[in-house]
């Protein structure tokens, strides 16, 4: 695919509004349920949350998806990571093989985990489970320079949404968020410093276990990359060009591919975060289809679900990533639409409800 015909499919995505009317409909069935209005807490609110995304009443996720795009940053060389490089390939292999903890997970959901290669530095075999959609082998050092190339961020972006709708054929009702890339919290923190104009130090965590030095220095890389690129708060492209990962130009052009096509996106931690953030900037009508399924332990997280305006659904001191809080959130989205076409009303169950309402 040439890079015209890229920019201009990526550009092209129309997201719709909500269902309203699926939604008035959803809230009524709410109120007819056999329980107290307003019980099952946020179970409710999510329920018609997910009527008006896929424009029906009672919503049903029967075919749940995992993308896990993997990435290396060449910011890995200046030792922001407890872990090496080498750990990204390997891990993709291990999510193939099912031995990771979102294939548990992912297997007790029923969701389908689906692995693609947007950058991992090592050569990957190849093997028909494996989504071969390499942009480059790892960004480049961000602490020096932009991350990528204009034209390899809209590369990224276009292979994430193309191999969303490829997924469609198989079926998709909702979209989990999954990704890999051993140093990726740094450029997920530079995003995040960007469009909040929040203080690195505020944002910056351990990642996968620096001790204090070691977070002072990758506060200060972070930093050096926004001076030395100054990139556009008010340009998604620009951000993910210089200060991104390619794993995250592709879960943000999945994102925007399932909204265009009504269904629900479950966005997992600080990685998937960030690339939901520069969707967003990219296209403000996504924003209404994401929904936060887990509360980061990294610190910069907090700060960056308040900028989307997104309240997340569980708090367990994860930070693992690979979609694991995804496929947990997936979990109370099945079971508010379950809830919500499932549970009989008053009138089907006999049962009196409250006088004068």
């Amino acid at each position: 695919m040439s890079v015209q015909r890229a920019v201009q499919l990526i550009e092209a995505i129309a997201i719709p509004p909500l269902d309203e009317r699926a939604m008035a409909a959803a809230r009524a069935r709410q109120d007819r349920l056999t329980k107290p209005r307003g019980a099952l807490g946020r179970l409710e609110a999510l329920s018609i949350q997910l009527a008006g995304i896929a424009g029906q009443a009672t919503p049903r996720l029967a075919h749940k998806l995992v993308l896990v795009m993997a990435g290396d940053h060449g910011v890995a060389a200046e030792g922001v990571s407890a872990y090496p490089q080498s750990v990204t390939g390997q891990m993709a292999l291990n999510f193939l093989a099912g031995g990771a903890a979102i294939n548990v997970l992912a297997r007790q959901t029923g969701a389908r985990v689906v692995v693609a290669d947007l950058g991992v530095a090592a050569a990957l075999p190849t093997r028909p489970d494996l989504v071969d959609a390499k942009v480059g082998p790892g960004t480049a050092n961000l602490a020096h320079g932009p991350a990528m190339s204009h034209d390899q961020a809209r590369q990224a972006l276009q292979a994430g949404a193309d191999l969303f709708r490829r997924e469609l054929a198989t079926g998709v009702d909702i979209l989990g968020t999954g990704e890999m890339g051993i140093g990726n919290t740094t450029p997920a923190a530079a995003v995040a410093a960007v469009l909040t104009g929040q203080d690195p130090a505020r944002l910056v965590g351990r990642g996968t276990g620096l001790d204090d030095a070691g977070l002072a220095h990758k506060v200060e890389i972070v930093r050096r990359g926004l001076a030395v690129n100054t990139p556009d708060a008010a340009d998604g492209l620009d951000v993910l060009t210089k200060v991104g990962g390619f794993e995250m130009g592709g879960l943000a052009g999945a994102m925007l591919a399932a909204a265009a096509h009504r269904r629900p996106v479950m966005v997992d931690g600080v990685i998937a975060t960030a690339a939901a953030m520069i969707a967003v900037t990219l296209n403000p009508g996504l924003r209404p289809y994401l929904i936060a399924a887990h509360r980061s332990a990294e610190p910069g997280h907090d700060a960056m679900l308040a900028w989307l305006g997104l309240e997340p659904l569980l708090d367990l001191g994860m930070r693992l990533g690979e979609g694991t809080g995804a496929v947990l959130g997936m979990q109370l989205a099945d079971a508010a639409c379950r809830l919500l076409a499932e549970m009989a009303t008053f009138d089907e169950a006999g049962v009196d409800d409250r006088g004068g309402e």
